[in-house]
């Protein structure tokens, strides 16, 4: 089926209308209140932790490369699952569970940054936030966890390996610039996987 095929299918139910409403709704709220929290998390202290593997090496700065893969999957990822409105919604929705746990375990676990930590600098938080720096929203890693969210949430073989490539990339790159623990990192894909476990239980096939 094409695209418009798929979406008027999908919106054909009445039931399908009123939850790709509400999640829109409840997406736009939990990133206002994130956006909010993650300033509360900054001015907040934390603690550290010397990571053995950390002290073998400076940090590398390689926040174009990150943010390149970064938005570029973002966009290949919801050009696709725009085609296959169900799993866009279930993507959306493990999105948000995604960001309340991050949200919780932050506030849990307020962690200061790596020594020799070089910034994330974001370029759309930039245009959109207060400029100032963000270093303390750390366990777990949302960059991480979200391109491995959209490696769980495509079908496409092809496109999984690309977005399974750029999620440990990212991984990767993220300890290299110290801009995270290594933990943050690992932890990352089985939060994601548990996100879109409870969306399919939320949202069913069948939607």
């Amino acid at each position: 089926m094409d695209y418009k095929t798929n979406w008027k299918n999908f919106l054909e139910k009445r039931s399908n209308v009123y939850s790709l409403i509400a999640v829109l709704i409840i997406l736009i709220i939990t990133l206002s209140f994130f956006s909010r929290f993650v300033l509360f998390i900054e001015d907040r202290k934390g603690f550290s932790f010397n990571d053995p593997f950390l002290s073998l090496f400076n940090a590398i700065d390689l926040n174009v490369f990150i943010f390149l893969l970064i938005y570029l999957s973002i966009f290949g990822g919801f050009i696709y699952l725009s085609r296959y409105p169900a799993e866009l919604m279930k993507a959306i929705g493990a999105y948000i569970i995604l960001v309340w746990v991050r949200t919780l375990l932050m506030y849990s676990m307020p962690l200061d940054p790596p020594q020799g930590v070089i910034n994330l600098q974001d370029p759309i938080v930039f245009l959109l936030g207060t400029g100032k720096p963000i270093t303390r929203d750390l366990f777990f890693s949302g960059h991480t966890s979200t391109l491995f969210l959209i490696f769980l949430s495509v079908k496409n073989k092809k496109l999984k390996a690309l977005f399974l490539t750029a999620t440990i990339l990212v991984g990767i790159s993220v300890i290299l610039q110290k801009s995270h623990y290594p933990v943050d990192v690992f932890t990352a894909p089985f939060i994601a996987y548990a996100a879109c476990k409870i969306a399919e239980k939320i949202f069913p096939k069948n939607s």
